[in-house]
């Protein structure tokens, strides 16, 4: 079969770079005849991704990848303070020319075969006008959830019918992808009108691709998802998911000994006795929060797996990991809890989903982290700290009934969002002694999730749609060269 190429563009940050190439991964596994090119973009706030790029690349040699180079200066922390969002938008947006002259002279160039698709992700729509002008499709690859895809289209609804962004005082909105009305205190990425404009934008602008990809299940997000087929002006969407790495990346060194030490003293506690926490690469705190979080976890009496940072610096997203934690834990907390409980910084979190130790994911609720808990039906104790983290745990708590609620509302009076020891112990509690309705739920949803990838399934069917759509794609480019 003739090759087709795909060119990936992720958005900022070493998350969309993994989602991406899982998508890649499963796109190759279904048909290798796809030439497969990922653009990289440099990002500012966490710092080179250069290593992650070399290390992937390594590890992935059926994908081309290609930096796209250093040139745009990184937003000002002041713009970052105003409107992360739109801060974030703005900067992916200034590579437009970076990155239309890289498929030009490095894709296009270097291979003559046609492009079926420029797959952008969901903060990366400027791209899609790239596509257009190179004269080739475009995808959007959505890595959040189908009720936020939803969202963002509802936002640019409101938009172009001149209605009012969100108020504090507004009563409940009645957004057709949620079950329950959605309060505005759980839409804090919403809060500022430069943040709502830069999603509405968005979603506005999927509108002009050939198709939307999803990193979901139908079977999941059910409601979210009819109201998506409800409407008739935007492209097809193909829920694929979910996409999950289960191998983790390879590791060597002091890296693979801490993942070996941790799964081994997993080995050794009880069949679903261990709370984790774990928090994404940005789910950093400080240290008042911290001690809080330790006295929280010793009243509740249960085994703990916790993998501690730091706040990210300012004008940073990357939390940082450290050491000392005896200088910032209370008191005696290390030597009291050393037989029930294990502190770490980085953590293989497939990995120990996966385990049967594992009872509990107390979780930032980022959609990644969500759907490997849904996979290994763990369930989720709700700790949102940003972007649209809130409204995934507020969909996981009143519409899915699949978590417990620690917190959920993001209070703009209150913008560390302190959260005290007593919070922290109920919620564990609720859910280790009296969780078994949810987990009974989780395991439900676990299989749901496990057949939709397998042949015949909702996720197996979609994704064999979108590649028939790319292959169409190739044919009408190779048309005109065919014989009648």
């Amino acid at each position: 079969m003739k090759k087709t190429q795909l060119v990936f563009v992720p958005a900022l940050g070493f998350g969309h770079l993994v989602s991406a190439v899982q998508l890649a991964k499963m796109v190759l596994e279904r048909n290798d005849s796809f030439l497969i090119t990922m653009l990289v973009i440099h990002n500012p706030f966490s710092g080179s991704i250069s290593k992650s790029t070399e290390s992937l690349a390594s590890i992935h040699t059926e994908i081309r990848f290609i930096e796209i180079p250093e040139t745009i200066p990184a937003p000002p922390p002041e713009a970052l303070a105003v409107g992360p969002a739109s801060a974030y938008t703005s900067y992916i947006n200034d590579h437009k020319t970076l990155v239309k002259d890289t498929i030009v002279n490095q894709v296009m160039a270097h291979n003559p075969a046609p492009i079926a698709s420029v797959v952008v992700d969901m903060f990366c729509t400027a791209f899609i006008d790239v596509a257009k002008e190179l004269g080739v499709p475009s995808h959007v690859f959505y890595t959040s959830d189908a009720a936020f895809l939803a969202t963002m289209l509802y936002l640019s609804d409101r938009e172009d019918k001149g209605e009012p962004k969100f108020s504090p005082t507004d009563p409940d909105y009645i957004i057709p992808c949620y079950s329950n009305p959605v309060p505005y205190r759980v839409m804090p990425l919403l809060h500022t009108d430069v943040d709502y404009e830069a999603f509405a934008n968005h979603g506005r602008k999927f509108k002009d691709s050939d198709g939307i990809i999803v990193n979901t299940f139908s079977e999941a997000e059910s409601h979210a998802v009819s109201a998506l087929l409800a409407r008739d002006d935007i492209p097809p969407i193909f829920n694929v998911g979910p996409l999950i790495d289960h191998k983790g990346k390879s590791l060597s060194g002091s890296d693979a000994l801490k993942r070996d030490e941790i799964l081994k003293w997993l080995d050794d506690q009880p069949e679903k006795s261990v709370v984790f926490l774990c928090f994404g690469s940005g789910g950093g705190f400080d240290e008042a929060q911290l001690k809080e979080i330790a006295i929280g976890l010793e009243r509740s009496g249960h085994r703990f797996l916790w993998s501690i940072r730091l706040k990210p610096s300012k004008g940073k997203l990357q939390a940082s990991f450290f050491d000392d934690y005896g200088e910032i834990l209370p008191q005696g907390f290390l030597e009291r809890s050393k037989n029930i409980g294990m502190l770490c910084g980085w953590a293989p979190q497939v990995e120990i989903l996966a385990h049967k130790a594992v009872g509990a994911f107390v979780s930032h609720c980022g959609w990644n982290s969500t759907l490997e808990a849904l996979w290994y039906a763990v369930p989720i104790i709700t700790w949102p700290l940003y972007g649209e983290q809130h409204m995934n745990a507020f969909q996981l708590v009143k519409d899915l009934g699949l978590a417990v609620e620690l917190t959920l509302d993001f209070r703009r009076d209150c913008p560390t969002d302190f959260v005290k020891a007593e919070v922290i112990t109920k919620a564990v509690k609720t859910m280790m002694e009296q969780g078994g309705e949810l987990r009974n739920k989780a395991e439900e949803t676990s299989e749901m999730a496990k057949k939709a990838v397998v042949e015949g399934g909702s996720s197996y069917v979609a994704f064999g749609n979108l590649i028939d759509q790319w292959l169409e794609a190739n044919l009408e480019e190779l048309r005109p060269y065919l014989p009648c």
